[in-house]
């Protein structure tokens, strides 16, 4: 499985961390082509190689026109839905603001819709948090990890006065998640960064066992003596192909059930979205018939042991349901990494899935394929059939992604 560990010795920002992901290999004009889709005016994109007490990493610097930091997150969340871009890049931004709405609003004593965005609704933090979403997509993340988080210390002043750091909004977004201090001053983690990573990241701790395949460093502005403002990520496959004929891919899973009869299918469809949003592995609801004949939903939740509690809240929270089954399982599975795979008509993210380290299967990615029939004005058959042209051929398979 394709992860991405945070090493935040030193914090992160969100411009750090999109800085980081183009650090990994994104071409920095594929960044500003899909973050062009949100229809934000004259911005710009410039990265910078710089020196961070030794570490040569990357800086990014966001400019834009509009300064506007005073928005609501139906405002942010329209940018993001008007959008040409795939809905899982637009899925885990507005999950990101979403988190980052909750976390603002019980601080303030408000309601999420109400919250004002100071700091973190200008279209320099729109850009990070989408770029960060984009950068994981096209970098095929699909498990993230974290380290213990460098929070810095001191005080920082912010639009509502003077603060400790982490401030407010930050710890509060950092409940659960191991952090800690040192004498280095500064607010080592930003809103943007810790909402960023307390949404996609699920485990927190040492390293976890990777082949890695990547290290990255995304500056950040400040500069400290003796000490690198970096952020680290390692990426790699937790899950690598194996040469021997063992083909054992088996997952400890569990799988979340309940039978709901008083609820529409735009409730359900909300549920499932959720879902996924929070870390759901995968998601579905079946049509089924209760007692005294009434039609029902039977909804089923796949997630990985010990993450289950979050998604339990959650369908309380949705749904009516007053109890939900919880049954542990295994799932063995193909064992699966990605490749760029370059076509006639675009980059393409191919899923390859392999038994006994034979190749067993390989399938584009759906969002990669949807993205360029829309570009090219082409059939998505097209666009399948020239990425099975490619794969016979052998000769652009150029790298993982």
């Amino acid at each position: 499985m394709r992860t991405l560990y945070f090493d935040c010795f030193a914090g992160a920002s969100g411009n750090m961390i999109l800085a980081a992901l183009v650090a990994a290999g994104i071409d920095a004009t594929a960044i500003q082509a899909e973050l062009s889709k949100l229809s934000i005016p004259n911005f710009e994109l410039i990265f910078e190689s710089v020196d961070r007490a030794g570490i040569a990493s990357l800086h990014l610097t966001v400019e834009v026109a509009d300064q506007k930091d005073n928005r609501h997150l139906n405002d942010i969340e329209a940018i993001i839905k008007d959008s040409e871009l795939s809905q899982t890049i637009k899925a885990r931004a507005i999950a990101i603001f979403r988190r980052l709405a909750q976390a603002e609003a019980k601080v303030h004593g408000t309601s999420v819709e109400l919250v004002h965005f100071h700091e973190v609704g200008g279209l320099d933090a729109i850009i990070d948090i989408v770029g960060a979403c984009i950068g994981f997509e096209l970098l095929g993340i699909e498990r993230f990890a974290c380290s213990k988080i460098h929070v810095g210390s001191g005080f920082v002043t912010m639009d509502h006065g003077k603060f400790p750091v982490p401030p407010p909004a930050v710890a509060e977004l950092l409940i659960g998640k191991p952090i800690y201090s040192t004498d280095i001053e500064g607010e080592l983690i930003t809103p943007t960064g810790a909402a960023i990573i307390s949404t996609v990241c699920d485990n927190y701790g040492p390293i976890p066992e990777l082949i890695v395949e990547e290290t990255a460093y995304g500056a950040g502005t400040r500069e400290y003596e003796n000490f690198p403002n970096v952020l680290r990520i390692m990426i790699g496959d937790s899950n690598p192909v194996k040469s021997s004929k063992s083909n054992e891919n088996i997952d400890s899973l569990e799988m979340l059930e309940t039978n709901i009869d008083d609820s529409t299918p735009q409730v359900m469809a909300f549920v499932m979205e959720r879902a996924l949003q929070i870390g759901a592995l995968d998601c579905w609801v079946t049509p089924i018939q209760m007692k005294k004949n009434r039609p029902a939903f039977q909804l089923s939740i796949l997630c990985e042991t010990g993450h289950s509690e979050c998604l339990k809240a959650m369908i309380f929270a949705e749904t009516s349901t007053i109890g939900i089954r919880q049954i542990a399982i295994e799932r063995e599975s193909l064992i699966r990494e990605f490749k760029l795979v370059k076509t006639v008509f675009g980059q393409i993210n191919v899923k390859f899935a392999y038994r006994d380290g034979k190749l067993l299967n390989a399938m584009p990615e759906y969002e990669d394929v949807r993205r360029v029939a829309l570009e090219n004005g082409i059939p998505f058959i097209t666009v399948t059939e020239a990425v099975a042209r490619t794969l016979s051929d052998g000769s652009m398979v150029f790298g993982q992604s």
